[in-house]
Parts: structure tokens; sequence; C-alpha cells
């Protein structure tokens, strides 16, 4: 099955909004697995500097020819994250979106995954969409939505650079 905007609806993603226009609260607390996509009609357009803060005084920005070779045509999908519960319980989705849009803002990060769409201009129109899901189940949904994208358009989403892989396999 192709992994799109309408296949993520199909399978139970929620959310749909512009990252400009996001209310944190309505997004759920709990664990789960969260997309970016573009909106329709969206036209690549690379910064010259990216928008995100510095993580371990290491600069996010990547030359436009590096983030051009990245993009792929034709997907939606330009992203897939997960978001666990922490060590103390208290991520989730909520959370790590929180600070994944504020590393977009230049706040330094915990880590710098997804660090492709602050280059991107117009980062605000992005859609982002989010699906809860138990804490047993992350990894698997993660490698899963990496390996459909991956079998679709032979790479991964435009800011994914690692493949997610179900741990012990």
């Amino acid at each position: 099955m192709p992994i799109n905007r309408l296949s993520l609806k199909q399978d139970g993603f929620t959310g749909f909004r512009a990252l400009g226009d996001l209310e944190i609260n309505r997004i759920p607390q709990k664990p789960g697995i969260f997309a970016v996509l573009q909106p329709e009609g969206f036209q690549p357009q690379f910064l010259a500097r990216s928008t995100a803060g510095v993580f371990k005084k290491k600069d996010p920005t990547l030359k436009p020819d590096i983030l051009a070779a990245e993009w792929v045509d034709g997907a939606d999908i330009l992203y897939v994250g997960k978001a666990g519960p922490g060590s103390k319980g208290n991520r989730g989705l909520r959370r790590q979106i929180q600070e994944f849009v504020d590393f977009g803002q230049g706040k330094p990060p915990g880590h710098w995954d997804g660090r492709l769409i602050w280059q991107l201009a117009a980062a605000n129109k992005l859609v982002i969409a989010w699906k809860e899901l138990p804490v047993e189940q992350l990894n698997a949904a993660e490698a899963g939505c990496h390996a459909a994208f991956v079998e679709e358009y032979g790479r991964l989403p435009f800011a994914n650079l690692v493949q997610a892989r179900i741990k012990g396999s």
C-alpha cells in the first residue's frame, strides 16, 4: 500500500494541522508516531540558513545541493518520527512535537532529528499529523512507515536521515 496523506488517515493518523497554526494543547500527551507532510501545491525552496537551533555547537545548515539531493519528488511525507514516554513518563506526542517546533524556531534541541525541515522556506505551512500508540508498538510503527516509504520511493523521506529499525532485528 502506498504511504501518503490518505493512507495515514486510513491508518488512524489525526491532526493534519499546519505547523504555523498548531495548537499544542490539542496534541495528545500519550506516546505515538508523527509525520510532517507537504501541503497541496507546495514547491520546495531551500533557505540559505536553517532556522533550527544549534546542536552540540554544530550548525544544522546544509548546502542547497545536499538538500535537493534529499528531496523526494512526488512524496507527501517529508518526515516520520516517534514520541516515547521518556524515562519519567512525561514526554509523549505533545512534548516531542513542541520540542520539534521549538527547534525550528532556533531553540537548542536535545537531538536534531528532522533538521532538514527547518531549511525549507514556508516550513510553517507544512502539515503535522500524529497517531497515538502503546509504547511497545512505537519502534515497529516507525520502522514500518520508513520501510513502506523506502519500498515505494527507494529511499527515506526527505528529513529522515536514518532508517528506523525494530530493536533486535
